[in-house]
Formats: structure tokens, C-alpha cells, sequence
């Protein structure tokens, strides 16, 4: 599985067919597991305690998100972070496409690291961004993201979003920052 994940601030697919697609390889992996076998792909993730693929690539934007907003990676994506109070801890601001910018080249703007690593960044409380060390913030985030629902897209199920960290916090109506 670590294959999957390789350089995923870099690759990381936003659309709900790749992402079910990279999401099959694990499902059928689980589906092996003695005692998984009737259990939907989502009941095994929750019984086998384990994040869906997807989860897992954008805890990884999340924490490169944090290596740069504490100096220990290059900001090459030029992502600007401002300070929005004690409550919501620091924001990032995430970049704007120029609006006369072809669809295509939209599609691979948004789903890139300096786009998403920011949106997803924003959906987090001030206790996870502040967090003072990175094995800390690598733990921080695992306890805050145990309480949202973990529903990949998989072939043959149907659901009304896309599982992001961003989706869901639109849906409940999160805001942080």
C-alpha cells in the first residue's frame, strides 16, 4: 500500500473514478482478511481500524501543508498563511485560477498540492494546525479525523460525495478558519 501513496502531494487524484479505482486495491485486500469477507468495504475500514486510501493522501497533504507553514519544507507553491485568531489558528489562503482558464487546465489546478493542500488545511481546528512538532501533528490528526466518516467511492457502491475531508466539512457545515 505504501506504492499507492508515494509522492502523493504530487499525484493525488481528485476524481471519483481514479479514486475509486486506487480505492479497489485495498478493497480486495481486506476482502481476503478471514471473518471480512461479508462486510461492505466501509465495515471493514471502521473493524480493521484502518483509513481509506484517500483519507490517508490527504492526511499527507496535511501534513506537508504543516511542514510548510513551519518552515521545515520549501514553500514552492508560494502558499500564504495568515494568522486568523486564537480559535481558528492559522489559515491559508488558497490561490485563485484565472477565470478565463480552460476547464482542462482548471481540473489540474484544483487538484493540485498548492490548491488542495490549503483547502483541505482551512477544515482543520486551531489544535490540530498549532500542533508544536510533527509526531505530534502526525497523532493529532488521527484523533480529529476517528470522528468523520470514512466512505470512500468504491466500484459498485454509490455515494453522494467524494469522501474529502473538504466535502465533509461543507456538509456539516465546519468552519474553522
Amino acid at each position: 500500500l505504501p506504492l499507492l501513496e508515494y509522492c502523493c502531494t504530487v499525484w493525488s487524484p481528485t476524481s471519483t473514478g481514479e479514486i475509486a479505482q486506487l480505492e479497489q486495491v485495498q478493497r480486495n485486500f481486506t476482502r481476503r482478511i478471514a471473518g471480512c469477507r461479508e462486510m461492505t468495504y466501509w465495515e471493514r475500514l471502521n473493524y480493521l481500524k484502518l483509513q481509506s486510501l484517500q483519507r490517508r493522501r490527504e492526511r499527507y497533504l496535511i501534513i506537508q501543508t504543516w511542514k510548510v507553514y513551519k518552515k521545515l519544507s520549501p514553500n514552492v507553491s508560494g502558499i500564504d498563511f495568515k494568522d486568523s485568531g486564537s480559535r481558528q489558528g492559522p489559515r491559508a489562503e488558497v490561490p485563485s485560477l484565472n477565470h478565463k482558464a480552460q476547464r482542462s487546465k482548471a481540473s489540474l489546478f484544483e487538484g493540485s498540492f498548492s490548491v488542495r493542500g490549503p483547502s483541505l488545511w482551512n477544515t482543520l481546528p486551531a489544535f490540530v494546525k498549532v500542533s508544536p512538532t510533527k509526531d505530534t501533528l502526525k497523532s493529532t490528526p488521527g484523533q480529529y479525523l476517528a470522528g468523520i466518516p470514512d466512505w470512500p467511492p468504491t466500484t459498485n457502491y454509490s455515494i453522494e460525495h467524494n469522501n474529502s475531508l473538504s466535502e465533509w466539512a461543507k456538509r456539516r457545515g465546519v468552519r474553522w478558519s
